[in-house]
Order: C-alpha cells, then sequence, then structure tokens
C-alpha cells in the first residue's frame, strides 16, 4: 500500500505521499504500556537524526529505513473518521501524540494534520494529552492547546538532546536548533502550558556528561519548563543500520565502543544505566524539575464520554 501511495509533493531531498488509514489514533497495549492511545499523522520524518528509533516503521512497510527520512508519508485526512475514532476514548484516558514521528516535522507546515486534530478535539474534557516534538512549530497552536487545556491536562514535552548547535547539527541534521526549540518551551511555558523538556536519547560519550545535561536541565528550568528527563539510547537493528556507519565516519574513535556496549541488544543495561540515572536525578534535583510521569501518572476518574 505505502508503494502505491500517490505522490503529494516533493522538495529537493523530500518526497510527500498519501496513505490511507483505517484509523489515526491506535490503542496501545502489553505490559509495557506508558499511553492508552497514540497519535502519529506522519510515517517517515525528515529530520533525518541518525539514532532515530522509529526507522523500522518504514521498515514494517517494506521500505529501505535509509527512505524513512525522504520519503515522509502523510495520512489521508477524514474529519468524520477522526470524529468517530475520538468516541472510542473515553475520561481520563491519555493520548499521546508523536510517539513514532515528530508530529511537527515540516510536513505540517504543508498539510497542518495536527491542527485539524486539536481543532477537532475542542469538546474533550477529562483527557490526558502529550505531545512530544523537537519543532518550535508547536508554538502555532498554543492558542488551541491553551484552550485544550482549560479542560484536560495537556503537557507537551519538546526533545533537546545538547544545546551543543554544533553536535546537534550533526545528531539531528534537519531539525531546528536547540535555542529555536528552547524559545518553543518559553512561548507555551508563558501562555501557561505545562512543558517539559527531554534529553532523550542521551548518547553515551557524546552529550551523557554531567555539565551537558545540566546546560539543558538550567535552561529548560529558564525558559519555564517543569519537568526535564533523560533515558540513554534505544539502538535496535533498524536504527543500528543508519547510526553505526555514521559513527564511523564522524566519531570513528567511538564507533568500536559502542558497538560493544550494544552487543547484546539495543537496550544498554547494568552500570551505565544506574550511573545515567543518578546523574540526570542530580540534575534534576539542582534545578528543581520534577520528572516526567509515566502515563501522567495520577487517579484516573470515573470512566465516562469523552466529550461533554
Amino acid at each position: 500500500m505505502a508503494a502505491a501511495s500517490p505522490l503529494l509533493e516533493a522538495k529537493r531531498r523530500v518526497g510527500y505521499f498519501e496513505i490511507a488509514a483505517r484509523s489515526v489514533i491506535n490503542r496501545c497495549s502489553g505490559k509495557r504500556k506508558i499511553f492508552d492511545w497514540t497519535v502519529n499523522p506522519y510515517r517517515g520524518c525528515e529530520y533525518g537524526c541518525q539514532y532515530c528509533y522509529a526507522r523500522y516503521t518504514h521498515e514494517f512497510m517494506e521500505l529501505p529505513v535509509e527512505e524513512f527520512e525522504t520519503r515522509i508519508f502523510v495520512k489521508a485526512w477524514d474529519e468524520g473518521m477522526w470524529r468517530r475514532d475520538l468516541r472510542k476514548v473515553k475520561r481520563g484516558d491519555t493520548v499521546a501524540f508523536g510517539t513514532a514521528t515528530d508530529c511537527y516535522q515540516p510536513a505540517e507546515r504543508r498539510y497542518g494534520l495536527m491542527r485539524k486534530m486539536l481543532e477537532a478535539m475542542q469538546g474533550a474534557a477529562g483527557l490526558r494529552i502529550g505531545i512530544t516534538t523537537k519543532s518550535d512549530l508547536v508554538g502555532r497552536d498554543a492558542d488551541l492547546l491553551v484552550k485544550l487545556a482549560e479542560r484536560n491536562r495537556v503537557r507537551v514535552f519538546v526533545t533537546i538532546t545538547t544545546m551543543n548547535a554544533a553536535l546537534a547539527r550533526q545528531t539531528e541534521a534537519y531539525a531546528p536548533g536547540p535555542e529555536l526549540r528552547m524559545a518553543a518551551v518559553r512561548e507555551l511555558a508563558d501562555r501557561g502550558l505545562d512543558v517539559g523538556v527531554s534529553a532523550s536519547p542521551v548518547l553515551p560519550l557524546l552529550t551523557d556528561r554531567e555539565e551537558s545535561l545540566d546546560l539543558v536541565a538550567r535552561t529548560a528550568k529558564a525558559a519555564g519548563a517543569k519537568t526535564f528527563h533523560a533515558h540513554p539510547l534505544f539502538l535496535r537493528a533498524s536504527a543500528a543500520a543508519v547510526f553505526l556507519p555514521w559513527l564511523e565516519r564522524e566519531f570513528p574513535h567511538l564507533a568500536g565502543r559502542y558497538r560493544e556496549r550494544y552487543r547484546d541488544g539495543a537496550h544498554l543495561q547494568g552500570a551505565y544505566r544506574e550511573m545515567l540515572r543518578e546523574r540526570v536525578e542530580r540534575v534534576r534535583s539542582r534545578h528543581g524539575l520534577d520528572a516526567r510521569p509515566d502515563a501522567f501518572l495520577g487517579a484516573r476518574p470515573v470512566q465516562l464520554s469523552l466529550f461533554t
């Protein structure tokens, strides 16, 4: 189905394709469930983050993982279907936008799916809504988010892995620079929204120094962020196929150490994980920031209809 998708538009290095979807909202399940529902209006992401774990979504469509950042699929917009699917969501549920691809990537400027979805959610009440993005474009929708926050718990998480603009350009080639993202944090916080900063993924030996994490957290606090969290790089096979050759080119002295550390799987375990956890906790404590609560922890009210 992906291979047959019509071309919507082509840029110098990116093509946009429309893809049909039975639903844009997906119910979560499994033992490690963090959210009740996830929403990803796009497949693929043109930011070109070398470490991106979501490259597997192109692999799932039988496309080369290298095309994840140049072949972007836009889910066909159907307002009736979106409103129908929202009726499945119950009061107290967590709805997370941008869990597998950035929902405010450049495609959003052209197709505006996030804007359309948020507009159609304005009657919602009692939800826990989370948005994760590397884009300052999220500030465009501050008006809708403020209105949603009147009757829902709304949190925006902006990913900023480093304040080093040169390193960010190497690791996240086409994403907005860290200063632009931090400006979006300030803009949303100034509007009274609950904003957090994520330094995930933490890249061992590149962005894991306490001084580096501290600078992100300190700048986030000054911008009005309430939470800060950071977890080590998750390197599944589809991501490693792009990340490790890039590392060989850009940081050859680190490539062997990465291959050794990730020899036994996608997750780092043991002493390093505990060391990083303690380091992040010190940084949080130093700047008076909270941890991100998994699934937006809190008591769930009685399950009622989404719309009041």
